[in-house]
């Protein structure tokens, strides 16, 4: 084989290179930036495609990201591909994060006030154990049901800039098209 590595990476060296990527974080969001920016569809269908996967990307339940992004684009028209690439905030490093706000905001709507009472305090043991009926009432029910606004007020702060950015580089794309084209001799 012409590009074939020398030496295979192995298991754990590919999933250290999954978690943290070689090159850089930075990186790897330029990179799916570029991919958003490129697909083919209307700056319309790019956006919401997009705003579907950050939307799911803060339902607390792992595993459903991608096929929660995909149904709600599908049903809104929006594009499946940028849907995916949305699902890419959910990450290891972001996480933690999404949760706790999530947990904090169904709090909230749950029971009216801001930063009650406390988890409680033989979480770890509820966590342990993993019974579902146990969970549900102090952390799974308030963190989806904080999901859903905070999800909601994600995808609309990244629906509008997405549209423009995929906007403005479809119509640059589209005039260097042009001016390639009258430049050519016929």
């Amino acid at each position: 084989m012409l590009f074939k590595r020398r030496k295979v990476p192995g298991y754990r060296e590919r999933l250290r290179v999954a978690l943290w990527p070689r090159r850089s974080i930075g990186r790897s969001l330029r990179y799916f930036g570029k991919r958003v920016l490129r697909l083919r569809a209307t700056p319309h269908a790019i956006a919401a495609g997009f705003a579907c996967g950050i939307f799911a990307a803060f339902i607390p339940i792992l595993g459903v990201h991608i096929a929660v992004a995909l149904a709600i684009a599908w049903v809104i028209g929006g594009n499946i591909a940028a849907a995916v690439i949305g699902t890419t905030l959910g990450n290891p490093l972001v996480l933690p994060f999404i949760w706790a706000a999530t947990l904090e905001a169904g709090r909230f709507v749950l029971t009216g006030h801001l930063a009650g009472d406390p988890l409680p305090h033989h979480l770890g043991s509820m966590l342990r154990h993993l019974d579902f009926a146990v969970l549900w009432e102090p952390l799974i029910k308030p963190m989806l049901i904080g999901a859903a606004p905070l999800g909601f007020a994600a995808a609309l702060l990244v629906y509008f800039p997405v549209r423009w950015a995929v906007g403005s580089f479809q119509n640059r794309r589209r005039s260097g098209f042009r001016l390639e084209k009258v430049a050519e001799p016929t």
